[in-house]
């Protein structure tokens, strides 16, 4: 038999081997229905780590105990915590903004919506998810958890942020289907586009919405009739008193905006002038004077500012991992912060993969600590690990026209050409 712990035992918290199962398979319903909302918002960040106790207490566990820790700091290990980055404080600040702006809007029949647009990996959804999320805890307490208007007897849900994301294939019909599922509402296969548009509108009025995410519109393509019509009707959910926040990946040059450029020094998407300006004197198109861009950066690791900001989040990281034989400063001392910005290039998604795979590799080693001979060992794919550029990437130059075959190159003109010393010699010779 093995002995129990003392009094004192450092696993007194730790859930039992059921309900670590439960959190590893319980698995989460998908996050573009109301119910895989509330859950994501309900759960977000009530993960607690496992206890940190030293190997000696480890080794002195009973094997059974020892086995459900394991497997606890494998699952407190493979969640990193959404930390607050200058990035992502930078896109909160901008929707809390503009949420609260258009609460506040009597008047105005249109509300104007955030883009935000990044590369693969910097943690757009979850950025705007997350401040989605606080931005409906505070709503829902302020209006004590009901839908504000409503009447007595009524059964509408009250869901003040949805989530969709955008379909592969878009059309107005896929996009209005793909909001109506969200609330799971019935919709007829025969209902014509104009009766679909009205369904929707009429849900986010009677489940109160106040935001709409709309995920990887980066899938709209503008050359084609569907997405156009698309990009038509989403300009049309803005007069429903509804704040559309789309991500997307590289929005600048997707065509949902004019084709922009980035200025280093303003750290601005710029548009240019459109052609019509000179016809028809128009400075911006609808989109442009609808929407605000913020672009999504990674860490830099310039000046001493970008620094500290990195070697923060390493810190916050290094707190949560769970790793026996690991010391303070693993993550944030001598030449770690600048190897871990080598191989990941300051994007937040791929640091995490390649700290999480780490930690797995550290406790299936039993070397239980990160250090760069171990981060070595774990492969990131080389596109992965290519700096995101810091402007889109202009078409290669046309190429000059080819001259006639019949036609001669005339000769350069060699008379004022300096034949060298020698040549001198032989002129004054």
């Amino acid at each position: 038999m093995t002995r129990a712990l003392s009094h004192g035992d450092p696993l007194e918290g730790l859930p039992s081997r059921s309900k670590i199962a439960e959190l590893i398979l319980g698995g989460h319903p998908p996050r573009d229905t109301y119910v895989g909302w509330q859950s994501y918002r309900s759960r977000r960040g009530l993960l607690i780590p496992a206890p940190a106790i030293s190997p000696q207490q480890w080794r002195m566990t009973p094997e059974s105990r020892r086995a459900d820790y394991d497997l606890f700091r494998h699952l407190t290990n493979a969640n990193l915590p959404l930390q607050d980055t200058p990035m992502h404080d930078k896109v909160g600040r901008l929707i809390r903004r503009r949420l609260r702006g258009n609460m506040m809007k009597q008047d105005d029949p249109t509300r104007a919506g955030v883009m935000v647009s990044g590369w693969g990996n910097y943690g757009k959804t979850a950025s705007v998810c997350s401040t989605a999320a606080v931005f409906e805890d505070h709503w829902l307490q302020m209006h004590s958890y009901l839908k504000p208007g409503t009447l007595p007897g009524t059964r509408d849900i009250h869901a003040p942020v949805v989530y969709v994301s955008t379909p592969v294939t878009a059309s107005p019909k896929s996009l209005c289907s793909s909001i109506l599922g969200f609330f799971r509402a019935e919709r007829r296969k025969s209902a014509t586009s104009p009766e679909l548009v009205r369904q929707v509108a009429d849900s986010l009025h009677d489940h109160g919405v106040k935001a709409m995410i709309l995920d990887d519109v980066s899938r709209l393509r503008m050359h084609r009739a569907d997405d156009q019509d698309v990009l038509d009707l989403i300009r049309a959910f803005m007069s429903l008193d509804v704040t559309l926040i789309l991500t997307a990946v590289n929005i600048p040059g997707i065509g949902l905006l004019r084709e922009s450029k980035w200025n280093r020094r303003t750290g601005q998407w710029e548009m240019p002038p459109l052609e019509s300006t000179r016809i028809h004197g128009l400075e911006i198109t609808q989109t442009e004077h609808r929407f605000e861009l913020i672009e999504l950066d990674r860490f830099r690791y310039t000046t001493p500012k970008q620094i500290q900001a990195f070697v923060n989040h390493l810190d916050g990281i290094e707190r949560h991992l769970r790793l026996l034989n690991a010391k303070r400063g693993m993550l944030t001392e001598g030449t770690m912060p600048e190897y871990l910005m080598r191989r990941t290039g300051g994007v937040v998604g791929l640091l995490g993969r390649l700290i999480e795979d780490g930690a797995q590799e550290a406790m299936d080693s039993g070397r239980e600590v990160l250090d760069e001979d171990l981060l070595d060992e774990i492969v990131l794919r080389r596109e992965e690990m290519t700096d995101a550029p810091d402007e889109p990437s202009s078409p290669p130059p046309a190429p000059a026209a080819r001259r006639t075959s019949g036609a001669k190159r005339r000769p350069r003109n060699t008379v004022f050409d300096d034949q060298g010393p020698r040549a001198a010699e032989d002129r004054t010779g």
